[in-house]
């Protein structure tokens, strides 16, 4: 058995992994300010309520309690966001991530599992995408991610810090054994918005029809919260057995226009989803579709659930459970 510090374990991903570590017989201690996370989403007797800015005392909680490694979810997420307030992010994003860096080399703490996005890629010059691609995020989310994956390259050649970068593309879906899903505020993910969408009567708005896309609207690689939150295990146990520092997709490599994902929801729930177009929102590329084989040659992980029949059923069957 081993222990792992879980930062942001209290959001979406982050608890939805928790939950599964512990499940498989791991120890779990998670770091939450609650400022985008959720009390309801851990046991309260593993919460320890605080900032990454505070360093001495996340450095002092990792003397005490010893962790094998540390899976880093504590992040601002919203590419809107951080185009109204790029120093948020960065402050966030970059300086949390360093005060965690730096509590994790004086505790003696040498493993991360860091939760990167697609975004880091921006309009990527091939579909689908790969690794060796280059950085040219289009965001100050996706750069503030760039940022902290470039440091975690210093921190391996000079502290011996080795990290494993997991590049997400669309988390959707709940966890049906632990009942974690979507809850952010505000929402800005395509499958909740549908939902709100069917139980409001408001219409959600389809940014762009006009792109070349075989429906006109934008692709994207959608993954369920279980299949992403496995990844992170096979990045530990990568870790835990030497492994060197990488970076993986992790994605379906498969993609689904915005519309497609609009009819499975309406034929999951029965319900038709209210909707009208919009312009095209800036920055947003046609396509974004992973390829993720190199986390399944290395590291052994399959995609289990994350069929977009699958991946809208239990969205469904949490957006039940908390309205």
């Amino acid at each position: 058995m081993s222990k792992f510090l879980i930062t942001g374990g209290a959001g979406y991903i982050g608890s939805t992994t928790a939950s599964r570590l512990l499940r498989t017989g791991h120890e779990v201690v998670v770091v939450d300010d609650l400022s985008r996370g959720h009390a309801h989403n851990v046991e309260p007797a593993r919460l320890r309520r605080m900032n990454l800015s505070e360093t001495d005392a996340l450095r002092r909680l990792m003397e005490r309690e010893r962790f094998d490694a540390v899976v880093h979810f504590a992040a601002y997420i919203a590419v809107g966001e951080s185009t109204q307030a790029p120093e948020l992010y960065f402050s966030n994003n970059v300086g949390g991530s360093l005060s965690l860096l730096t509590a994790m080399t004086h505790a003696g703490v040498s493993r991360l599992v860091f939760s990167s996005t697609a975004a880091v890629y921006g309009n990527p010059d091939r579909i689908p995408i790969t690794e060796d691609q280059p950085f040219q995020p289009v965001s100050p989310y996706g750069e503030s991610k760039v940022m902290v994956e470039k440091v975690l390259g210093w921190m391996d050649q000079f502290r011996g810090l080795r990290s494993v970068a997991l590049r997400y593309f669309n988390a959707c879906g709940a966890d049906p054994e632990s009942h974690r899903g979507e809850e952010h505020e505000p929402e800005t993910h395509l499958i909740p918005l549908l939902f709100r969408a069917i139980r409001t009567g408001t219409p959600v708005t389809i940014f762009g029809e006009d792109y070349e896309t075989k429906d006109g609207t934008c692709i994207r690689d959608y993954i369920h919260v279980s299949d992403l939150a496995d990844a992170h295990i096979c990045a530990l146990n990568h870790l835990m057995a030497g492994g060197h520092s990488d970076s993986f997709n992790v994605g379906t490599g498969s993609g689904l226009t915005v519309m497609e994902v609009l009819r499975a929801v309406e034929d999951v729930t029965g319900r038709k989803v209210p909707y009208v177009v919009g312009a095209r929102r800036d920055g947003d590329p046609p396509s974004l579709v992973a390829n993720s084989d190199k986390l399944r040659k290395f590291l052994g992980w399959e995609p289990k659930c994350s069929d977009i029949r699958a991946i809208v059923a239990d969205a469904w069957a949490f957006e039940g459970r908390v309205h």
